[in-house]
């Protein structure tokens, strides 16, 4: 039986995620966004709160909440900012190659640092001429004994200049693609470690995003999250259980947008009557409900299966890619009903605007969501309905009337049907042979 209800527990964790994200995110999100700067005390509040870091298991010390009760919390703090709301959710993917790991003392050592101290967590796969192609990483992973030495660059890295560990995914060959990588826990204050200067970006200028230089630095073997070779089906198991809250992002951002369009369009008068009364207006709203609700619904079921313990690498894809394209338009039509309004800066849809283009890029552009539904629906997806040239399409007779033993035969060119004990020389439309027909029975 489906459910789709909240628990008590989670129906008060989002009441205390709603009203830390508009007590403490929403006052200070314009300001920072006009700087081009991370307010790191939102992110110890969140950690204070314990917002952040919720998801780690209860055996290390953490509360062992799901993916489930993280979309619901990104999608509160996402409505009054989603840069912020990256930065706060980065702890979760930051060390969930350490969760998903087989290396226990490791965890052991670090994941309770995690909620002891205030202490952050960055994710590194991308890279200056990588992104989505995570199996063309270059940065490269030497053994050195039992140890390795990391020499190159990551990029895009979310948080990279405020972490105090690093997920780093790096190769040993990288002429092996996916057969050379490897996951290594790095720390920033370790020699060698250089941390770029933030990116100046269009949106989510909240959220701090940085290049990170390795020069001849030394991991020791117990730093080691997975050895070369499964590092890259480490990185997609991660990204499996952490793109569904892209969706949250999403939907958080485009319920904003929608909310802010309603009380506009209540408020603004034009030609003698409020614009909520013209049915262009409504009909706009009613679509932002209809994605709001949708992008809600997939990044659920996401992370449902991801807690499950089921394979969410479908909806994950499903849910990403059709949430951040949904919010697009719905943080673009909530301009068009501001109408010049909205474009200012004096106004929150502008900053929406910038700050949801990106999440159709990071963890995954579109286009790779699209190609691993597409890979899916070609090799693993089982139908429901017949292959085409097993379909029983009666169009000439009747078939309760066949008399039993009847032939049927389909031709699986043009599929056109006969009825007899041997198919046609040829078909009467299409003209292929005999062996084109495939018997259907009666």
């Amino acid at each position: 039986m489906l459910d789709f209800n909240l628990t008590e527990e989670q129906r008060d964790l989002q009441k205390k995620a709603r009203e830390f994200a508009v007590r403490e995110i929403l006052p200070l999100a314009w300001y920072f966004d006009e700087q081009d700067q991370t307010p790191l005390r939102i992110l110890k509040r969140a950690w204070e709160a314990g917002f952040t870091n919720s998801d780690i298991p209860k055996q290390y010390g953490g509360k062992g909440l799901g993916l489930l009760e993280s979309a619901i919390l990104t999608e509160e703090f996402a409505a009054a900012c989603p840069g912020l709301a990256t930065s706060i959710f980065d702890n979760s993917l930051g060390m969930e190659p350490l969760v998903l790991s087989d290396n226990e003392p490791l965890k052991e050592k670090y994941l309770p640092r995690l909620i002891e101290e205030f202490k952050l967590i960055c994710f590194a796969t991308s890279e200056p001429t990588t992104g989505s192609d995570v199996s063309g990483i270059r940065c490269l992973a030497e053994p050195d004994g039992e140890d390795f030495i990391l020499n190159g660059t990551k990029y895009w890295i979310t948080n990279g200049g405020l972490a105090d560990y690093m997920t780093i995914f790096a190769s040993t060959d990288p002429k092996s693609q996916h057969k050379g990588i490897g996951a290594f826990l790095v720390e920033r204050n370790w020699e060698g470690v250089t941390v770029g200067r933030p990116i100046p970006k269009m949106g989510q200028r909240c959220s701090n995003t940085v290049g990170i230089n390795f020069k001849n630095v030394r991991v020791p073997k117990e730093n080691v999250i997975a050895p070369p070779g499964e590092g890259f089906i480490l990185a997609m198991k991660t990204f499996s259980r952490t793109r569904p809250i892209i969706g949250a992002f999403a939907t958080g951002a485009a319920r904003s947008a929608m909310e802010y369009a309603i009380d506009y369009a209540k408020k603004r008068r034009t030609f003698g009557a409020a614009i909520s009364g013209y049915q262009g207006i409504q009909f706009k709203l009613a679509e932002m409900y209809q994605k709001v609700e949708t992008s809600r619904l997939l990044t659920w079921k996401g992370a449902w299966e991801a807690d499950q313990g089921m394979d969410p690498t479908v909806t994950a894809s499903v849910a990403k890619f059709y949430a951040s394209e949904a919010a697009l338009e719905v943080v673009n039509d909530a301009l068009q009903i501001f109408a010049g309004y909205g474009y200012t800066k004096m106004f929150p849809i502008e900053k929406l605007l910038r700050d949801v283009r990106l999440l159709g890029i990071y963890e995954g552009t579109s286009e790779i969501q699209r190609m691993i539904v597409a890979g899916h629906l070609l090799n693993g997806y089982q139908a429901a309905m017949p292959a085409l040239e097993d379909l029983p399409l009666h169009r000439e007779k009747d078939p309760e009337d066949l008399d039993e033993g009847t032939g049927v035969w389909r031709c699986r060119m043009c599929g056109y049907v006969h009825y007899g004990d041997e198919p046609p020389e040829e078909c009467p439309y299409c003209f292929f042979p005999k062996s084109t027909f495939k018997k259907m029975g009666a």
